[in-house]
């Protein structure tokens, strides 16, 4: 990717610490920009900071997207360091899974904290600036979840599907003012989650390991899973030149689960 593509923008990652979060920092800064990863782990946060620095400017901010005093100080954080927000991609998220009957309010209420409103209280801090300039990317990592139903997590399932719906709803309030907001669905991901995923099949069940992750790539075409770099690679493009057309988009990153 063309090292000066996102030259003198000022991208923010939450989740920025590993999995999804790291491999988008990772390809923003290859393309030029100037990255903030944001999270609550301060010593993930700082590694991959130590990984990302030789090859452009990075900071970290840490964050409780859940909570508005701790978003507006990493936001105003950010904000001093590298300049007004131009690219915003809010990944930090969690999945807990159980059966409907004995979800209890605390659970419900984490998977929207985290996966809804943090993407809501977020957004609110960087989009005044980006309307301000006329020229902004919000890119929201949702989930095939938020365009299908899975059992066993209606909480996250809800939450993702609540992402989906405000993208789509700001995506058109802010169509004619030069900023962009969609979002990537990526289905089962290489990532610390689908291996907690697979570690609760085997846990549950009389399941080998490779038997858990068979049971999960059944839901691909491509018989596979797919990789943190694959959705950086889809979020690069939402954010780079050439793609102002594309907006209230929920694009699925699934092998072609969801079509």
């Amino acid at each position: 990717m063309n090292g000066s593509l996102l030259t003198h923008r000022h991208a923010v990652v939450t989740g920025g610490g590993s999995g999804i979060g790291a491999a988008i920092a990772q390809a923003l800064v290859a393309a030029g920009a100037r990255v903030t990863l944001m999270g609550r782990d301060a010593a993930r946060l700082a590694y991959q900071r130590d990984m990302l620095a030789h090859d452009g400017e990075v900071q970290v901010q840490a964050v409780d997207v859940t909570q508005p005093e701790s978003v507006a100080s990493a936001f105003a954080g950010a904000a001093a360091a590298f300049g007004a927000v131009d690219i915003l991609v809010n990944n930090a998220g969690q999945a807990e899974a159980s059966p409907f009957a004995k979800t209890d309010l605390a659970l419900w209420q984490r998977m929207l904290d985290v996966n809804l409103t943090g993407v809501f209280l977020c957004t609110q801090a960087a989009l005044p600036a980006m309307l301000e300039r006329g020229n902004g990317r919000i890119v929201n990592v949702a989930s095939t979840a938020g365009q299908v139903g899975y059992a066993y997590v209606a909480a996250y399932c809800a939450a993702k599907h609540g992402v989906i719906g405000m993208t789509r709803s700001l995506a058109l309030e802010v169509a004619t003012r030069g900023v962009t907001v969609n979002a990537v669905c990526p289905g089962y991901t290489e990532t610390e989650l689908l291996r907690q995923s697979v570690g609760r099949i085997v846990a549950q069940t009389s399941r080998s390991e490779d038997e858990a992750r068979d049971a999960l790539l059944r839901s691909n075409p491509q018989r596979r899973f797919v990789t943190p770099e694959e959705v950086a690679h889809s979020v690069l493009w939402l954010c780079s030149p050439g793609s102002d057309a594309l907006t209230g988009q929920a694009i699925s990153i699934s092998g072609g689960e969801v079509m």
